[in-house]
């Protein structure tokens, strides 16, 4: 059987050993980087499964480093190991194209649950997805779910994975009022309060990628969900 491959990227010596090798003796195939400087050119070579991010490294950050993966891959995960505690930085990860974020301190279990989520949602999401490789129209711009892109005239904004299941999700169930937990319990797996927050920051970002089309709107329904309309 394959052994999931992890790049892990993390500085602190004590720590990374313990993690590396309580993940190995898991039967997880890990590749530890210390360098932010270095980690994009491990992940080139190293082709990893899911990658798992300090944020503070030597020469290059977490966020950055997401930033670089994210345009290479739109879909491998990615899962933030940290002692910020800051909801900007939070914030600020989904935004790079994090799919978890851990703080520290953690326990090997709590890690090892979401490292197992996050392989399952992808595969589940990759299996399920439409066969579609047709654009969507969506007023002026055109959605393509396989492609993962959104476009309005000449310009081109390419989604992340989630960006564009959400977006899809949304389509299927337009016009109607689809609830906050159906999204949640389909896109994250639950609808625990650190998910719906992090909802709330791809909820923000797909309004931005529309806002030059006044006749497409998300509209809360507070309390219940949200509405994807289409005049």
């Amino acid at each position: 059987m394959k052994r999931t491959k992890i790049l892990y990227v993390e500085d602190e010596t004590f720590l990374a050993k313990i993690v590396k090798e309580s993940l190995e003796s898991r039967d997880f195939d890990v590749l530890l980087e210390m360098d932010g400087g270095d980690a994009l050119e491990r992940f080139k070579e190293f082709s990893p499964d899911i990658c798992i991010l300090d944020i503070m490294l030597p020469n290059k950050d977490g966020f950055a480093i997401a930033e670089d993966i994210r345009n290479i891959d739109a879909n491998v995960p990615i899962i933030f190991l940290t002692a910020k505690t800051q909801t900007s930085d939070l914030v600020k990860g989904f935004r790079k194209g994090a799919n978890d974020y851990i703080r520290k301190p953690f326990s090997m279990e709590e890690l090892i649950v979401r490292i197992d989520n996050a392989l399952r949602y992808q595969h589940e999401a990759t299996r399920n997805a439409p066969d579609q490789k047709d654009d969507i129209p969506l007023s002026h711009y055109l959605f393509n779910p396989h492609r993962q892109t959104l476009t309005i005239g000449t310009q081109e904004k390419k989604l992340s994975f989630r960006e564009s299941e959400l977006l899809r999700l949304l389509y299927e169930n337009r016009e109607q009022v689809i609830d906050r937990r159906e999204i949640l319990n389909v896109l994250w797996g639950s609808d625990s309060f650190f998910n719906s927050r992090t909802l709330d920051v791809y909820i923000t970002k797909l309004r931005g990628y529309l806002k030059e089309d006044p006749a497409l709107e998300i509209i809360t329904v507070k309390g219940i969900g949200y509405r994807f309309v289409l005049e």
